[in-house]
């Protein structure tokens, strides 16, 4: 699972900019950070960097840029990255004096360690494979290491760069808003309902479950926090004016943590075809358990597979896409649901 800030957003005066992406904004801090012999200030690095001067200018925006400029601080350091913050005597404590820096000779690869160009390629594309919304947490920081040791290498010199994309056009608003602090609003189709309900919420953290992404929220009209599928938000997401409430430090992995139990104690018994293409994929999923079961129908000795899954709904849109080669024998309620959806394929076909 993967848990992600999103590239800047606009800037609040409404006017269009560039979206720069976060390593690349990173990559700038330590470029301007490792050229600076004395450091630099707050001010100076938010009002020069590519990726901060952009929004700077806008006053409405300053407090959400410099909670970006902190985290974006964390995540180097958590890179390794020997970011040091110097203060003058007497000022320790005036965050508006303090100076930021990194020792070119503490930052640097160790001695043993070589990489061709040729590993650098791979390396670098690996990175690169996830891209824009769907730019993994580890992907990114990686990315952003790699082009800090001042090595540049083109992904094509392998011939190929492949990439994979989130496939939920709500994802980027989504990450936009958690990074700006703001509410968001959307309309949400809840399983078995036929009209999605409009729901407002305070983002708080984007996960990836099972290869799906999940939002952590606390919904402002329920009063509590919620988890939405990104695949059932139907329609546009709204930024809204309204402050966000703050996310927990550890808010991501807490909800990655709840997905996994769920995923734990929900499961499901299917018997699949033998080497079907049910067998071979549900067979090799994460989790899938081999279970003797007697098949009552012949009243041969089989097996069955428990397979787990945190949406018995989402579960059932793939079962169904198997045809014959899959039949669910618990629980009940996903037997159901997989026939309703065959006969739903059968009524259109009339």
């Amino acid at each position: 699972m993967a848990a992600r800030r999103s590239a800047d957003a606009p800037a609040a005066s409404g006017a269009v900019r560039a979206r720069v992406p976060v390593e690349r904004r990173q990559f700038n801090l330590v470029l301007a950070l490792v050229a600076t012999t004395q450091g630099l200030t707050k001010h100076e690095l938010l009002s020069t960097v590519h990726g901060y001067a952009e929004r700077y200018a806008v006053a409405a925006d300053r407090d959400n840029l410099e909670r970006q400029f902190e985290r974006d601080k964390d995540d180097l350091r958590d890179l390794g990255v020997p970011l040091e913050t110097v203060a003058p005597p007497g000022a320790e404590d005036d965050t508006k004096q303090q100076r930021y820096r990194i020792a070119k000779e503490r930052y640097q690869l160790p001695d043993d360690v070589e990489f061709s160009a040729e590993e650098y390629a791979l390396l670098t594309l690996a990175g690169q494979v996830w891209r824009e919304g769907s730019l993994s947490e580890h992907s990114r920081r990686a990315l952003v290491k790699l082009r800090s040791f001042g090595l540049s290498v083109d992904a094509q010199e392998l011939g190929f760069a492949p990439s994979i994309g989130t496939r939920d056009p709500s994802y980027d608003p989504l990450a936009a808003a958690i990074d700006r602090g703001r509410q968001v609003s959307f309309p949400y189709l809840k399983a078995g309902r036929g009209e999605p309900e409009r729901r407002t919420v305070s983002p708080l953290a984007l996960v990836n479950h099972e290869g799906r992404w999940h939002l952590q929220a606390h919904d402002e009209v329920a009063g509590g926090p919620r988890t939405f599928l990104l695949r059932r938000i139907v329609g546009a997401v709204r930024i809204e004016d309204a402050p966000a409430r703050p996310a927990a430090p550890d808010e991501a992995a807490r909800a990655g943590a709840e997905l996994q139990r769920v995923w734990e104690r929900t499961t499901a018994l299917v018997r699949t075809t033998s080497g079907s293409e049910a067998d071979v994929v549900l067979r090799n999923r994460a989790g899938t358990e081999v279970e003797a079961v007697p098949d009552a129908a012949t009243g041969d000795d089989g097996e069955a597979l428990r397979i787990r899954t945190t949406d018995l709904d989402v579960l059932a849109d793939e079962l169904a896409a198997f045809g014959a080669g899959v039949r669910v024998l618990e629980p009940e309620s996903l037997r159901a649901a997989v026939l309703d959806r065959w006969r739903a394929v059968a009524a259109a076909h009339g």
